[in-house]
């Protein structure tokens, strides 16, 4: 299970180890996701339907489906899941909502008016993962801040089943989103479609979404060679665990063990104040694994994973600022004291009965998160993600008498004199 590591025993070349997860040394998936995306930008709709042949084992006749594929497919899900998907839509709804306010009008001076507005991004790309789990809750978390922020086209990719469709729960998504059409690819080719634009998917302004490595690397490369701009680095799940002994080691085993089973390449970090926790935990991890359907999966992420036995809270929330998580989750009867330190997570869960799966699913809060370490310098995603604030500034007759010698001066100062006499050329036609 869990392979542990005492805090006070680790140099800082060992943390800095530690801390390290989802690199490329050898640039193998560099190279590979290059070549993806080079095709997809030369030879479009072709290329996507190779891929879909080669990693998805689908033969597509059509890239896309349309509402009509939507509503059917939706259709064939029980009222009950209809009926979680909704509550789930509901609160993220509802939380995402509060976050779209206007800003006031400053006045900087006498006459000068400062503010922003807000608008929409256009054009957004939204990438739900398929591969070995599909993520109808991702299209919600997506979905909905893009709806809210009044994105005017929103392009959705998801990799095909073997039946060259969609599951019903993603279908139904859709029609909570009131979104008429999905693209059939996945993976770093549907990143490289929407970045580039093919025969059929449309080229945007803004890429959204979790995935693997692939799917992360590709966003990076085309965040750095087009005008084409991704919400963060989202790649394989993570979650470290802050416990005391006051935690329950099962409800900790089973908070790690909802994490691995993500898949191979998730992370699952326990920072506990005893070895005796650390042992309880694995323990559970035992038991509870082996009834696990995707038990393999969460079997190597944990083999993967490991356990750092700190000697205080403190401490264990030095560790977790440094490893920087995605999920977070603090199961202590003092929790409340640990909140103002918490300088680096995507997402806290606070308290023994705050499994992180709520805020995957249905607690409001967005499950898109920044991975490997960049929660350091990225937020999650919000609706904040889909807008961008453009500043605006009036200036009366009056504002100009106040600012405008300002202005010349330091202008002059710094040898720019046309942007002097744009000031100056409007004093003297308004005789100020």
């Amino acid at each position: 299970m869990l392979k542990s590591f005492r805090y006070n025993e680790l140099t800082e070349a060992d943390q800095n180890r530690l801390i390290q997860r989802n690199t490329d040394p050898n640039n193998h998936i560099q190279e590979s996701v290059t070549s993806i995306l080079e095709q997809v930008k030369t030879r479009g709709d072709e290329a996507l339907r190779d891929f879909a042949s080669q990693f998805d084992k689908v033969e597509l006749e059509k890239l896309s489906l349309d509402k009509a594929d939507i509503e059917l497919l939706a259709s064939t899900i029980n009222r009950d899941q209809q009926r979680a998907l909704e509550i789930a839509f509901h609160n993220i709804h509802r939380f995402h909502s509060f976050q779209l306010k206007g800003e006031r009008v400053v006045e900087t001076m006498p006459g000068v008016k400062c503010w922003r507005e807000a608008r929409p991004i256009e054009r957004v790309g939204l990438y739900i993962p398929g591969g070995s789990a599909v993520l109808p809750s991702t299209l919600l978390m997506l979905g909905i801040p893009a709806r809210i922020a009044g994105c005017k086209e929103i392009v959705v990719c998801s990799p095909p089943q073997k039946d060259g469709k969609i599951n019903g729960f993603v279908a139904y998504c859709l029609l909570l989103l009131k979104i008429d059409r999905i693209y059939l690819v996945g993976g770093a080719q549907a990143v490289g479609a929407m970045a580039y634009g093919t025969e059929s998917i449309p080229k945007v302004d803004k890429i959204f979404g979790p995935g693997n490595q692939y799917v992360t690397k590709a966003k990076s490369i085309i965040q750095g060679q087009t005008n084409v701009s991704i919400d963060m680095p989202a790649g394989p799940s993570e979650v470290l665990v802050i416990a005391d002994d006051s935690a329950n080691p099962a409800y900790v085993a089973a908070d790690l063990l909802a994490q691995a089973e993500h898949g191979v390449d998730s992370q699952a970090v326990l920072v506990a104040t005893s070895h005796s926790l650390v042992e309880q935990v694995n323990r559970e991890l035992e038991k509870q694994i082996g009834v696990l359907p995707r038990q393999e999966f969460a079997r190597k992420a944990i083999a993967n994973s490991y356990a750092v036995v700190t000697e205080t809270l403190v401490q264990a929330l030095a560790f977790s600022n440094a490893y920087a998580p995605e999920h977070l989750i603090i199961e202590s009867d003092d929790w409340q004291s640990l909140v103002p330190g918490i300088v680096n997570a995507g997402s806290v869960f606070l308290g023994h009965l705050t499994p992180e799966s709520a805020g995957d699913y249905a607690s409001g809060t967005n499950h898109t998160l920044p991975t490997s370490g960049y929660a350091r310098s990225y937020s999650g995603v919000s609706v904040d993600s889909f807008i961008k604030k453009i500043t605006f500034q009036h200036i009366s007759e009056e504002g100009l008498q106040q600012i405008g010698t300002t202005v010349e001066i330091l202008a002059e100062l710094e040898g720019l004199q046309a942007h002097k006499n744009a000031v100056s050329i409007r004093k003297s036609e308004n005789n100020l």
